[in-house]
Protein backbone atom coordinates (compact mmCIF):
# COMPACT_ATOMS: atom_id res chain seq x y z
CA UNK A 1 0.00 0.00 0.00
CA UNK A 2 1.48 3.31 -1.28
CA UNK A 3 2.06 6.19 1.44
CA UNK A 4 -0.82 8.97 1.47
CA UNK A 5 2.22 11.20 1.49
CA UNK A 6 6.16 11.07 0.47
CA UNK A 7 8.73 13.56 0.39
CA UNK A 8 12.08 13.42 -0.14
CA UNK A 9 14.96 15.68 0.02
CA UNK A 10 12.82 18.63 -0.64
CA UNK A 11 14.40 21.74 -1.65
CA UNK A 12 12.92 25.52 -2.25
CA UNK A 13 15.37 28.56 -2.90
CA UNK A 14 13.43 31.00 -3.72
CA UNK A 15 14.99 33.78 -6.23
CA UNK A 16 15.60 36.02 -3.93
CA UNK A 17 18.26 33.84 -3.13
CA UNK A 18 16.67 32.63 0.43
CA UNK A 19 16.26 28.83 1.39
CA UNK A 20 12.94 27.93 2.31
CA UNK A 21 13.22 24.22 2.70
CA UNK A 22 16.79 22.78 3.23
CA UNK A 23 16.20 18.86 2.40
CA UNK A 24 12.99 17.85 3.94
CA UNK A 25 12.01 14.29 4.52
CA UNK A 26 9.20 12.57 5.46
CA UNK A 27 6.60 10.39 5.43
CA UNK A 28 3.22 10.17 6.02
CA UNK A 29 0.84 6.77 6.27
CA UNK A 30 -2.84 6.51 4.79
CA UNK A 31 -5.42 7.19 7.37
CA UNK A 32 -2.75 9.16 9.64
CA UNK A 33 -3.66 12.32 11.26
CA UNK A 34 -0.52 14.01 11.30
CA UNK A 35 0.45 17.55 12.39
CA UNK A 36 3.48 19.88 10.88
CA UNK A 37 4.84 22.71 13.04
CA UNK A 38 7.18 25.09 13.29
CA UNK A 39 7.57 28.72 14.30
CA UNK A 40 6.21 31.23 11.52
CA UNK A 41 8.85 31.43 8.92
CA UNK A 42 10.00 28.11 9.74
CA UNK A 43 8.89 26.34 6.08
CA UNK A 44 5.49 24.63 6.59
CA UNK A 45 3.31 27.20 4.00
CA UNK A 46 5.93 26.66 1.38
CA UNK A 47 5.63 22.72 2.00
CA UNK A 48 2.38 22.72 1.79
CA UNK A 49 2.26 25.10 -0.99
CA UNK A 50 4.43 22.41 -2.65
CA UNK A 51 2.90 19.41 -1.94
CA UNK A 52 -0.50 21.50 -3.07
CA UNK A 53 1.61 21.91 -6.59
CA UNK A 54 0.72 26.16 -5.54
CA UNK A 55 4.58 26.42 -5.17
CA UNK A 56 7.06 24.78 -7.60
CA UNK A 57 9.80 22.71 -5.70
CA UNK A 58 13.73 23.15 -6.17
CA UNK A 59 14.53 19.87 -6.09
CA UNK A 60 13.13 16.75 -4.36
CA UNK A 61 10.68 14.57 -4.97
CA UNK A 62 6.69 14.56 -3.94
CA UNK A 63 4.42 11.46 -4.13
CA UNK A 64 0.26 11.43 -3.31
CA UNK A 65 -0.58 7.91 -2.86
CA UNK A 66 2.21 6.59 -5.20
CA UNK A 67 0.95 9.83 -7.75
CA UNK A 68 4.15 12.17 -8.45
CA UNK A 69 3.94 15.21 -8.85
CA UNK A 70 6.69 15.49 -11.16
CA UNK A 71 5.06 12.98 -13.76
CA UNK A 72 1.59 12.09 -12.38
CA UNK A 73 0.51 15.50 -11.47
CA UNK A 74 -3.08 15.57 -12.55
CA UNK A 75 -3.96 12.20 -10.45
CA UNK A 76 -2.16 13.78 -7.43
CA UNK A 77 -4.23 16.85 -7.33
CA UNK A 78 -7.59 14.85 -7.83
CA UNK A 79 -6.70 12.59 -4.25
CA UNK A 80 -5.63 16.36 -2.29
CA UNK A 81 -7.93 18.73 -0.63
CA UNK A 82 -6.66 21.99 0.71
CA UNK A 83 -7.81 24.74 3.62
CA UNK A 84 -5.66 27.50 3.36
CA UNK A 85 -5.02 30.26 6.19
CA UNK A 86 -7.35 32.93 4.55
CA UNK A 87 -10.51 32.92 2.74
CA UNK A 88 -10.54 32.71 -0.96
CA UNK A 89 -13.73 32.40 -2.87
CA UNK A 90 -16.16 34.51 -4.53
CA UNK A 91 -17.91 36.49 -1.57
CA UNK A 92 -20.79 37.67 -3.90
CA UNK A 93 -21.44 33.92 -4.60
CA UNK A 94 -24.44 31.46 -2.68
CA UNK A 95 -22.56 29.00 -0.62
CA UNK A 96 -23.96 26.09 -2.44
CA UNK A 97 -22.48 27.29 -5.57
CA UNK A 98 -19.14 27.72 -4.32
CA UNK A 99 -19.19 23.83 -3.61
CA UNK A 100 -20.76 23.20 -6.90
CA UNK A 101 -18.50 24.99 -9.15
CA UNK A 102 -15.21 23.35 -7.38
CA UNK A 103 -16.75 19.97 -7.82
CA UNK A 104 -17.11 21.02 -11.17
CA UNK A 105 -13.80 21.69 -11.25
CA UNK A 106 -12.51 17.91 -10.91
CA UNK A 107 -15.27 16.72 -13.92
CA UNK A 108 -18.36 15.84 -10.76
CA UNK A 109 -21.53 15.87 -12.80
CA UNK A 110 -24.12 18.88 -11.52
CA UNK A 111 -26.49 16.57 -10.19
CA UNK A 112 -23.86 14.53 -7.92
CA UNK A 113 -22.05 17.49 -7.21
CA UNK A 114 -25.49 19.54 -5.60
CA UNK A 115 -25.96 16.42 -3.66
CA UNK A 116 -22.32 16.35 -2.35
CA UNK A 117 -22.59 19.59 -1.69
CA UNK A 118 -25.73 19.56 0.31
CA UNK A 119 -23.95 16.18 2.49
CA UNK A 120 -21.27 18.34 3.40
CA UNK A 121 -22.90 21.49 4.32
CA UNK A 122 -25.17 19.20 6.18
CA UNK A 123 -22.14 17.64 8.18
CA UNK A 124 -21.03 20.95 8.97
CA UNK A 125 -24.07 22.73 10.05
CA UNK A 126 -24.50 25.13 7.03
CA UNK A 127 -27.47 23.80 5.09
CA UNK A 128 -29.44 26.43 5.99
CA UNK A 129 -27.36 29.03 4.69
CA UNK A 130 -26.85 27.07 1.52
CA UNK A 131 -28.86 29.67 -0.69
CA UNK A 132 -27.08 32.68 1.17
CA UNK A 133 -24.75 34.94 -0.45
CA UNK A 134 -20.95 34.30 1.31
CA UNK A 135 -20.41 37.84 2.27
CA UNK A 136 -22.95 37.89 5.16
CA UNK A 137 -21.96 34.42 6.42
CA UNK A 138 -19.90 34.95 9.73
CA UNK A 139 -16.24 33.81 10.14
CA UNK A 140 -16.86 30.69 11.37
CA UNK A 141 -19.51 29.55 8.89
CA UNK A 142 -16.80 30.86 6.25
CA UNK A 143 -14.03 28.63 7.74
CA UNK A 144 -16.67 25.73 7.75
CA UNK A 145 -17.46 26.69 4.36
CA UNK A 146 -13.57 26.85 3.13
CA UNK A 147 -13.61 22.83 4.66
CA UNK A 148 -16.84 21.87 2.77
CA UNK A 149 -14.98 22.72 -0.39
CA UNK A 150 -12.17 20.50 -0.11
CA UNK A 151 -14.00 17.85 0.88
CA UNK A 152 -16.52 18.47 -2.32
CA UNK A 153 -14.97 16.27 -4.35
CA UNK A 154 -13.72 13.70 -2.21
CA UNK A 155 -10.12 13.63 -1.78
CA UNK A 156 -8.15 11.28 0.15
CA UNK A 157 -5.64 13.54 1.71
CA UNK A 158 -7.26 16.61 3.81
CA UNK A 159 -4.48 19.67 4.12
CA UNK A 160 -5.58 21.95 6.67
CA UNK A 161 -3.63 25.24 7.37
CA UNK A 162 -4.15 26.70 10.38
CA UNK A 163 -8.04 26.28 10.15
CA UNK A 164 -9.10 27.22 13.99
CA UNK A 165 -7.08 30.51 14.09
CA UNK A 166 -8.94 32.94 15.25
CA UNK A 167 -12.54 31.35 16.46
CA UNK A 168 -14.06 30.84 19.13
CA UNK A 169 -13.88 27.45 21.74
CA UNK A 170 -17.34 26.16 20.37
CA UNK A 171 -16.67 26.62 16.92
CA UNK A 172 -13.70 24.86 17.56
CA UNK A 173 -14.37 22.04 19.54
CA UNK A 174 -16.82 21.29 16.70
CA UNK A 175 -14.54 20.78 13.89
CA UNK A 176 -12.28 19.34 16.19
CA UNK A 177 -15.24 16.79 16.49
CA UNK A 178 -15.90 16.31 12.55
CA UNK A 179 -12.40 15.90 11.73
CA UNK A 180 -12.48 13.27 14.13
CA UNK A 181 -15.24 11.93 12.27
CA UNK A 182 -13.82 11.77 8.70
CA UNK A 183 -10.03 10.69 9.95
CA UNK A 184 -11.58 7.81 11.31
CA UNK A 185 -13.75 7.24 8.62
CA UNK A 186 -10.10 7.05 6.49
CA UNK A 187 -9.41 10.48 5.54
CA UNK A 188 -5.99 11.17 5.58
CA UNK A 189 -5.35 14.44 7.43
CA UNK A 190 -2.14 17.28 7.68
CA UNK A 191 -2.98 19.83 9.71
CA UNK A 192 -0.54 22.85 10.81
CA UNK A 193 -1.22 24.78 13.72
CA UNK A 194 -0.02 26.63 16.45
CA UNK A 195 -1.97 25.27 19.58
CA UNK A 196 -0.54 22.24 21.09
CA UNK A 197 -3.04 21.30 22.28
CA UNK A 198 -4.94 20.91 19.15
CA UNK A 199 -2.27 18.30 18.16
CA UNK A 200 -2.63 16.33 21.38
CA UNK A 201 -6.66 16.28 20.92
CA UNK A 202 -6.98 15.35 16.66
CA UNK A 203 -2.97 13.84 15.98
CA UNK A 204 -1.22 10.69 16.44
CA UNK A 205 2.17 11.94 14.68
CA UNK A 206 4.14 14.65 14.57
CA UNK A 207 6.81 16.68 12.76
CA UNK A 208 8.28 19.66 13.43
CA UNK A 209 10.41 21.57 11.19
CA UNK A 210 12.21 25.48 11.73
CA UNK A 211 14.14 27.47 9.43
CA UNK A 212 13.47 25.04 6.28
CA UNK A 213 14.73 21.94 8.66
CA UNK A 214 13.25 19.01 9.70
CA UNK A 215 14.07 18.83 13.56
CA UNK A 216 12.25 15.78 14.56
CA UNK A 217 9.72 13.58 13.58
CA UNK A 218 7.69 11.14 16.02
CA UNK A 219 4.21 10.04 17.40
CA UNK A 220 2.32 12.90 19.52
CA UNK A 221 2.40 10.72 22.84
CA UNK A 222 6.14 10.62 22.70
CA UNK A 223 5.87 14.39 21.91
CA UNK A 224 3.89 14.88 25.13
CA UNK A 225 6.21 12.46 27.33
CA UNK A 226 8.06 15.29 27.34
CA UNK A 227 5.93 17.64 29.38
CA UNK A 228 4.70 16.96 33.04
CA UNK A 229 1.71 19.36 33.63
CA UNK A 230 0.08 22.18 31.61
CA UNK A 231 -2.07 24.81 33.21
CA UNK A 232 -4.95 26.34 31.41
CA UNK A 233 -6.49 29.52 31.83
CA UNK A 234 -10.04 29.39 31.41
CA UNK A 235 -12.58 32.25 30.61
CA UNK A 236 -16.56 30.74 31.76
CA UNK A 237 -19.79 31.87 30.31
CA UNK A 238 -20.80 30.21 33.83
CA UNK A 239 -20.72 32.27 36.89
CA UNK A 240 -19.24 30.99 40.07
CA UNK A 241 -19.63 31.35 43.83
CA UNK A 242 -16.75 28.31 44.45
CA UNK A 243 -14.50 26.15 43.15
CA UNK A 244 -16.34 23.62 41.49
CA UNK A 245 -15.45 20.06 42.32
CA UNK A 246 -14.28 18.53 39.21
CA UNK A 247 -12.98 14.36 39.89
CA UNK A 248 -9.21 13.84 38.83
CA UNK A 249 -8.63 18.02 38.88
CA UNK A 250 -7.21 20.34 41.31
CA UNK A 251 -9.15 24.24 39.47
CA UNK A 252 -8.22 27.44 41.15
CA UNK A 253 -11.31 29.76 41.27
CA UNK A 254 -9.51 33.01 39.88
CA UNK A 255 -12.96 35.35 39.89
CA UNK A 256 -16.63 34.02 39.15
CA UNK A 257 -15.84 33.65 35.57
CA UNK A 258 -12.30 32.46 35.85
CA UNK A 259 -11.15 29.25 36.57
CA UNK A 260 -6.86 27.85 36.51
CA UNK A 261 -7.08 24.43 36.14
CA UNK A 262 -3.04 22.23 35.52
CA UNK A 263 -3.40 19.20 33.46
CA UNK A 264 -1.49 15.99 34.29
CA UNK A 265 0.10 14.63 31.62
CA UNK A 266 -2.35 11.65 30.91
CA UNK A 267 -5.30 14.51 30.78
CA UNK A 268 -6.41 15.56 28.08
CA UNK A 269 -8.40 19.32 27.89
CA UNK A 270 -11.58 17.01 26.18
CA UNK A 271 -11.40 15.08 29.54
CA UNK A 272 -11.52 18.52 31.11
CA UNK A 273 -14.65 19.77 29.15
CA UNK A 274 -16.39 17.00 29.90
CA UNK A 275 -15.72 17.11 33.54
CA UNK A 276 -16.65 20.66 32.97
CA UNK A 277 -20.26 20.10 30.70
CA UNK A 278 -21.07 17.15 33.79
CA UNK A 279 -21.18 19.93 36.38
CA UNK A 280 -23.11 22.45 33.22
CA UNK A 281 -20.08 24.81 33.37
CA UNK A 282 -19.84 26.56 30.09
CA UNK A 283 -16.30 28.08 28.65
CA UNK A 284 -16.13 30.79 26.59
CA UNK A 285 -12.54 30.38 25.91
CA UNK A 286 -9.10 28.74 26.90
CA UNK A 287 -5.63 29.76 26.76
CA UNK A 288 -2.50 28.40 27.80
CA UNK A 289 -0.90 29.77 30.87
CA UNK A 290 2.34 28.91 29.55
CA UNK A 291 3.63 28.18 26.11
CA UNK A 292 4.67 24.48 25.82
CA UNK A 293 5.06 25.06 21.96
CA UNK A 294 7.58 27.88 22.20
CA UNK A 295 9.23 25.58 25.46
CA UNK A 296 9.53 23.19 23.12
CA UNK A 297 10.95 25.12 20.11
CA UNK A 298 13.62 26.39 22.39
CA UNK A 299 14.36 23.13 23.55
CA UNK A 300 15.17 22.41 19.84
CA UNK A 301 16.49 24.74 18.14
CA UNK A 302 18.11 26.87 21.28
CA UNK A 303 16.03 30.17 20.68
CA UNK A 304 13.09 31.84 21.56
CA UNK A 305 11.26 32.18 18.41
CA UNK A 306 10.08 36.01 18.43
CA UNK A 307 6.78 35.40 16.41
CA UNK A 308 5.12 31.98 17.85
CA UNK A 309 1.78 32.22 18.67
CA UNK A 310 -0.87 29.99 21.25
Amino acid sequence: MPLALEVNDLLKIYSSGQKALKGISLNIEEGDFFALLGPNGAGKSTFIGIVASLVNKTAGSVQVFGHSLDTDLIAAKRLIGLVPQEFNFNIFTQVIDVLTTQAGYYGVPYREAKERAEHYLQQLGLFEKRKTVVRFLSGGMKRRLMIARALVHQPKLLILDEPTAGVDIELRRLLWTYLEKINEEGLTILLTTHYLEEVEILCKRVAIIDEGKLLLQKTVHDLLADFNTETFMLDLETSLLEVPVLPGFVPRLLGPNSLEVPLQQEQTVNDLFQALEGLGIKVKSLRSKFNRLEELFIGLTGHKPETVEN
